[in-house]
């Protein structure tokens, strides 16, 4: 295929970056090293970054224990495929992720990325009931508002209208979508609705307590909890996406728990590793798990990704659970949400804000139209932060490890931007 035009030499053309226009995006900043909380760019200039790498880096980044985790590891074995073979770090790592999530979520599958992890949890639900003997299950029920990743499958998931996928609509399969619960007219919609598509529907898949990528819209623990009990009094698994709440994010080490809910099957990653390498899991109960328990090959879940559990990521996110265990990151977590709570609130009266959302170690401000966002991100790094505002909201995640002088200036930053006051 000849292209329309030829792109000036360079080896940043060799490059397509993520969810950019490549033919008017400006060129990217160049980061040369991270340290704690701080990105340093190859221009010399040092930023705070206020969304931890896309919330993952919840320990600020080259955090000296993982850094040795990972680097023993790679001495001893870097690599090993899964299939047919395991080892120790993968053990330890479903072990204790068994011992930490609640209920009898004991059973893990180990993938790549979040989006995998989501892939895998619907594969899982459909193909339980095909063990089960039970055909014409191929639908999920969703929420709108929601996101679920970029892969096909999780892409059918996400919100139809709103999300960055609607274009692909025509390829993707149609799933059943709803209203969260908040009210209780919506707990009886979405009630009608499952009793409506259940003989069609698979699983319930939900974000609990914040729909993240979708624009930070956050909902109680009882809004999840209705969830839950409707998906149970309909027969229905439901899947937990915890990929952006997992790990502290929302003040407690899953925001399931916040709810008292134990869901069927539960995705993680972002900050499984603290941030370092790429690594997923979709943990499943027991009696999921004991639906491909069986003398019949095909029904093993067949799915396989090349690196799953491998052994650096592995040994990392070990590394981050010592963390989490001897470290106090969620009175951190905590202590972020009073900070952010307390500085973000009075942006609510400010000209041009619909509404400032707090939860956890997350803030966000919502403007009441979207904003220039090129413009609103270089004002933001003229004031040294890393913030990456997209749709109608600016948003900080920070490391659950930041100091009080570099949250202060992530709020003043975003403070003084959305009020105008910064020029």
């Amino acid at each position: 295929m000849t292209p329309t035009t030829t792109p000036a030499p360079s080896s940043r053309n060799h490059l397509w970056r993520p969810y950019t226009q490549m033919k008017t995006a400006a060129p990217p900043l160049e980061a040369v090293a991270t340290q704690g909380t701080r990105i340093r760019l190859a221009d010399g200039r040092e930023l705070v970054d206020g969304i931890a790498s896309w919330w993952t880096a919840v320990h600020g980044y080259n955090h000296p224990h993982i850094a040795t985790a990972v680097a023993a590891q790679l001495a001893a074995m870097p690599h090993v495929m899964f299939g047919g073979l395991t080892h120790a770090p993968a053990e330890r790592l479903a072990a204790r992720l068994a011992a930490l999530l609640p209920g009898d979520l004991d059973h893990v599958f180990f993938s790549d990325s979040g989006s995998v992890a989501v892939e895998v949890a619907l594969k899982m639900a459909a193909q339980l009931w095909l063990n089960r003997g039970v055909a014409g299950r191929t639908r999920v029920l969703a929420f709108r508002g929601g996101y679920h990743g970029d892969t096909m499958g999780a892409m059918s998931v996400c919100d139809p209208e709103e999300g960055m996928h609607r274009r692909f609509g025509a390829w993707l399969p149609a799933q059943v979508f709803c209203d969260l619960p908040g009210t209780r007219a919506e707990a009886d919609a979405l009630d009608e609705t499952l009793r409506a598509h259940r003989d069609g529907l698979a699983a319930v898949i939900v974000e609990p307590l914040v729909q993240g990528a979708g624009g930070m819209r956050m909902h109680p623990p009882e809004t999840l909890a209705t969830v839950a009990r409707l998906s149970r009094a309909h027969g229905l698994p439901l899947i937990a996406d915890e990929v952006f709440t997992g790990f502290g994010r929302t003040g407690t080490l899953f925001a399931c728990e916040q709810a008292g809910v134990t869901p069927d099957i539960l995705c993680l990653s972002k900050a499984l590793t603290g941030g370092t390498m790429t690594l997923a899991a979709t943990v499943a109960r027991t009696e999921v798990f004991e639906g491909f328990w069986s003398d019949d090959p095909a029904a093993a879940l067949m799915h396989g990704p090349t690196f799953m559990a491998n052994p650096l990521a592995c040994a990392a996110a070990e590394a981050s659970l010592d963390l989490f265990a001897r470290e106090p990151r969620l009175d951190q977590a905590r202590a972020i949400g009073r900070r952010l709570a307390a500085g973000l609130e009075p942006l609510r009266g400010a000209l041009g804000v619909a509404d400032v959302r707090v939860l956890g170690a997350i803030g966000a401000v919502q403007f009441a139209r979207a904003p220039d966002l090129a413009a609103l991100k270089a004002r933001l790094l003229d004031h040294g932060v890393w913030v990456r505002p997209f749709g109608d909201i600016v948003y900080l995640t920070p490391a659950l490890t930041i100091e009080a002088a570099d949250l202060d200036r992530l709020i003043g930053a975003v403070a003084g931007v959305v009020a105008g006051q910064d020029g």
